[in-house]
This record gives structure tokens, C-alpha cells and sequence, in this order.
């Protein structure tokens, strides 16, 4: 068997590979930081000459997740890449997709981002919605796609590749740029640790590839967490690991609902916050639709106890990060005119 891995040193990437273990592939990234893996930068050049030949299974998960790109970025950062590892395969190479389970699922007007991204939350999403679009009109083999929602660390240790996406918002609060959480304290909270989405991957490359085109959704579904159980769940997990070092508790920030931000919170912010914290309430903002989800996920794959999942993702980032979940939060500051 001949496996393809692209984003093999991301956050998926990485624990995908070493699942795989003994099995024959070979890995590529953008940047090669070793000599085993293959640089290329999938958007701006043809493949290297060591990915030529057949291909039984393409494990696709190189991608941006940021959720700033503008159309043009997304568009060379997700779907450019996916044509050029579909130009790799042929009618017999099964394509394993990584998405995101965002694509899915039910969205509220008020999650609507206007025509840039038709109607998706962001240019990550709009972009991984036209992937899955590309990959089942033009792969001419076996496909399984595999969404997972917000993905955080391992189930036993909480380690990750990468604190990125919702490890924003520990910094956050620990930074005291938190001051308020945007959302739905009723609202679903979709969270999945690495590992499982790797078993998804692996198991779907390792497997008899599909006779149709397959979607396997990693989620809580109906024990998925709610916006207020993880917030507290991470408060709590941050001030525990905090009282073990004489720190004093982070306040848990009370919960906007996002109506009442927008019409009433988000005009003064914007008048009377440095650009700085104004800039930190925009980044933070981008959760309120991914923790605001009015009904959970139908998983394939089920996350089991996503608040253990989420405690243990927390304790890891705190002793990765000493400084940072140690720090005494900084409140905020009104200019006034």
C-alpha cells in the first residue's frame, strides 16, 4: 500500500502520521522541517518528482484554518491545494478529505458573513464547503470525507501539534481581554480531542475504500457540551492549575447574548476600547457562531465526556504555557475622549 500524506506537520497531519505507524507513506508540508518530509507548496508549484506513480490512498489534511482568510487567501490556501492533490490521483486512489464539520449542521441568519463567502461564517468554512463540493465532482475514485469540529488535545494527555483555533480563548481570559464571552450560554459547544479525529482518518485510509462517497462526522452530538459548561469547565481546570502555584482564580466573564452585543455592547466597545482590545473582542467574536449552535451535530463518531476532553486539553496548555496561564489579567481600559 502507497499512502500520501499532505499537511502531514499540521495539527491533524501529525497525529495522523503517527498513527499510520508502520505502514508505507510518505509525508508532505509546505515547509519541510525534516528530511523525510517532502516541501512543497501545493498552491504555487507542480509536485516534486517523488510523488509520481500511483497513489492508494491520498490523505488530504493540509490546510489554514484561520478563520481571517479573505476569499483570495482561502481560496490559494485550501482550494488550490486540494486540485493539486487531486491531480495526484486516479479512478483507483481512495481520497480521505479532512474538512470540517462546520460545513454542515444548522446556522442561524445571524451566523450569515454576506456574498464573499456565500453565506459561510468565514473564509476557512467557505472554503473547506467548496473542497468537499471539487472532491466529489471531479475525484474519479473512492472518497470518504471526514468533518471534525473544533479540535483540541489528545483524550489521555491533552497534547496537540498546535495551540491554535479555540486555545485563543484561554489566552484570553488568562490576558483579561476576555472580559466577555459572545454567545449562547444555551448554545452547543462542538469540541473533539486530535486523536480521534485521527482514528477517523486512519481508519477510513486503512480501510476497504467506499462504494460511494462517504462523510464521517467526529462530534458530540446530543452530549455535546454547552457554551456555559465549557467556559466553566475552563475556568475551573485554569484556576486549579493556577491555585497550585499561588495564583489568584481568573473571574469567569459573563455571557453576552449576541443580540444584545451587537445593538448594545459592541458600538461602545468599538468608541471607547484601545485598538488593541478592540482588536482582541474581534478575534474573540469569531467563536460566537462555532459556541452558538441552537442543535448539536449528527456524529458518525462520537466524542464521549467533552468536558474531560476539554479539562485535560486545559492542563496541558497551562503547563506548556506557564507564563501565560500564570499571568495576572490585565482589566481593561476606556479611553475617554
Amino acid at each position: 500500500m502507497r499512502v500520501l500524506v499532505t499537511g502531514a506537520t499540521g495539527v491533524v497531519g501529525t497525529e495522523v502520521v503517527g498513527r499510520l505507524g508502520a505502514v508505507p507513506h510518505t509525508r508532505v508540508a509546505r515547509r519541510a522541517a525534516e528530511p523525510s518530509v517532502i516541501g512543497w507548496d501545493m498552491a504555487a508549484g507542480p509536485p516534486p518528482a517523488a510523488l509520481a506513480g500511483h497513489w492508494d490512498v491520498i490523505v488530504h489534511a493540509a490546510a489554514d484554518t484561520r478563520w481571517t482568510l479573505r476569499r483570495e487567501e482561502a481560496v490559494a490556501a485550501n482550494i488550490d491545494p486540494l486540485r493539486a492533490a487531486l491531480a495526484l490521483a486516479d479512478r483507483d486512489t481512495h481520497l480521505v478529505h479532512v474538512s470540517t464539520a462546520y460545513v454542515g449542521g444548522t446556522r442561524s441568519a445571524a451566523d450569515l458573513r454576506g456574498a464573499d463567502f456565500g453565506g459561510y461564517r468565514n473564509g476557512y468554512e467557505w472554503s473547506k464547503a467548496v473542497c468537499e463540493e471539487i472532491a466529489r465532482a471531479e475525484h474519479r475514485g473512492p472518497l470518504t470525507i471526514v468533518r471534525p469540529p473544533l479540535v483540541v488535545g489528545r483524550r489521555d494527555t491533552g497534547a496537540i501539534s498546535r495551540f491554535s483555533g479555540p486555545y485563543t480563548l484561554l489566552q484570553g481570559l488568562v490576558s483579561g481581554l476576555a472580559a466577555v464571552v459572545v454567545g449562547d450560554p444555551a448554545g452547543r459547544a462542538e469540541i473533539s480531542p486530535v486523536d480521534e479525529v485521527a482514528d477517523a482518518v486512519v481508519d477510513a485510509a486503512l480501510s476497504a475504500p467506499p462504494d460511494a462517497p462517504r462523510t464521517e462526522v467526529v462530534a458530540g452530538g446530543a452530549g455535546s457540551l454547552r457554551l456555559g459548561e465549557l467556559l466553566d469547565v475552563i475556568c475551573d481546570t485554569l484556576n486549579e492549575c493556577r491555585a497550585g502555584h499561588g495564583r489568584p482564580p481568573v473571574e469567569r466573564p459573563p455571557l453576552v447574548p449576541a443580540e444584545r452585543w451587537d445593538r448594545f455592547f459592541l458600538p461602545l466597545a468599538q468608541r471607547y476600547l484601545s485598538p488593541f482590545q478592540h482588536r482582541a473582542v474581534q478575534l474573540l467574536a469569531m467563536f460566537q457562531s462555532y459556541t452558538s449552535m441552537a442543535e448539536p451535530f449528527e456524529p458518525t463518531r462520537t466524542v464521549r465526556d467533552p468536558a474531560g476532553v476539554m479539562a485535560t486539553a486545559v492542563r496541558h496548555w497551562a503547563a506548556r504555557r506557564p507564563r501565560l496561564a500564570l499571568a495576572r489579567p490585565t482589566p481593561w481600559t476606556l479611553l475617554v475622549p
